[in-house]
């Protein structure tokens, strides 16, 4: 199967371009410019001529320190380091947005393969909250077993302790008045 002439691009690669940058999942406009197809330029020039279509919360531009983790931490991004203008970084809502503006086939068609992206993360940070807190439920568990086993140890050893031996009764009279003794 193929988007116009160009192999499937499945959402784990997708998924692969999405960083998590002030707190939010965003996809650098390099990366969305090559999945729907077209120049990053070309991209940056409409969403430009759209501005409207991207309030603050769809896209924004990265900072120097910003730009420069993104360069260190991807590899197939080591290019931007020598760009003049920092990238934009595109929500969710900002790359589907951008699809609209760009209009081509391919964008409109990518756009869907990029919001199942986002969504396919959103499950797995979902999931994953969950397993986190079962595994916390599951070693308090495990802690309050370890106390119970530790205590059943211990009377354990009580009980394998062999007992302190009896005083023998005298056999006979037995005069527990001591008598005093005499000098002689």
């Amino acid at each position: 199967m193929s988007i116009n002439g160009n192999a499937l691009i499945p959402t784990e690669r997708i998924a692969q371009s999405i960083l998590l940058l002030r707190g939010q999942k965003v996809i650098i406009d390099a990366d969305l410019a090559e999945l729907y197809g077209v120049p990053t330029k070309a991209l940056n020039q409409a969403v430009k001529r759209n501005q409207e279509r991207f309030p603050e919360d769809f896209m924004f531009q990265l900072s120097a320190a910003e730009k420069a983790e993104v360069v260190t931490n991807c590899d197939h991004l080591a290019n931007l380091k020598f760009a003049k203008t920092s990238p934009y970084a595109f929500t969710e809502h900002g790359a589907i947005q951008a699809a609209n503006v760009l209009s081509s086939p391919r964008a409109v068609e990518m756009g869907v393969y990029v919001v199942r992206a986002f969504v396919r993360l959103r499950e797995v940070l979902a999931s994953s909250k969950e397993l986190t807190a079962k595994l916390n439920e599951l070693e308090h568990k495990v802690d309050s077993h370890d106390q119970a086993i530790a205590g059943l140890i211990n009377a354990m050893r009580e009980l394998m302790q062999p007992p302190e031996p009896q005083k023998k009764r005298s056999i006979g009279f037995v005069n527990h008045e001591e008598k005093p003794k005499k000098d002689g």
